[in-house]
């Protein structure tokens, strides 16, 4: 089994950029933006707990794509491709992005704001909301700015 912690780098923010506006909780059909929502999450070859985990995912918020739906099974895409399946519970609907380019991004204090309040480096995940013109809210861990997506 390997071990999940990051991810090669490739765009700014990534996997919550152009999704649907979100059904209520629980109701999301599939494909749907999502992330990782305990601090350990096993990704299953199958749905159910006889397949053999592929990957340890050690990382709390990591976006993911759910791709499809197996009773409580979700069979989902991490940002690097890697797909699987993942028990419902250890899947959230809550929209996070991860910072995927080679040097650190701005954060600015609103959409085309001039102001840089703070860098984002490669590979921190965080909570996006707000999306619309190419911007988003990033939010991580409290630390909040507008990021280009």
């Amino acid at each position: 089994m390997r071990t999940a912690t990051g991810v090669a780098p490739l765009l700014a923010l990534t996997l919550a950029v152009g999704a649907p506006a979100q059904s209520p909780p629980g109701k999301a059909k599939a494909p749907f933006f999502g992330s990782i929502a305990a601090s350990k999450a096993r990704m299953r070859t199958g749905p159910g707990r006889t397949f053999p985990a592929s990957w340890l995912y050690v990382r709390p918020d990591l976006p993911v794509r759910v791709l499809d739906t197996f009773k409580e099974w979700r069979k989902v895409e991490d940002p690097a491709g890697k797909q699987g399946w993942m028990l419902k519970t250890l899947v959230s609907e809550r929209r996070t992005a991860i910072v995927q380019a080679p040097q650190p991004i701005e954060m600015r204090d609103k959409p085309a704001g001039s102001r840089v309040l703070w860098r984002a480096a490669p590979g921190v995940v965080g909570r996006i909301s707000e999306c619309g013109g190419g911007w988003g809210r990033f939010d991580v861990k409290g630390q909040i700015g507008r990021a280009h997506v």
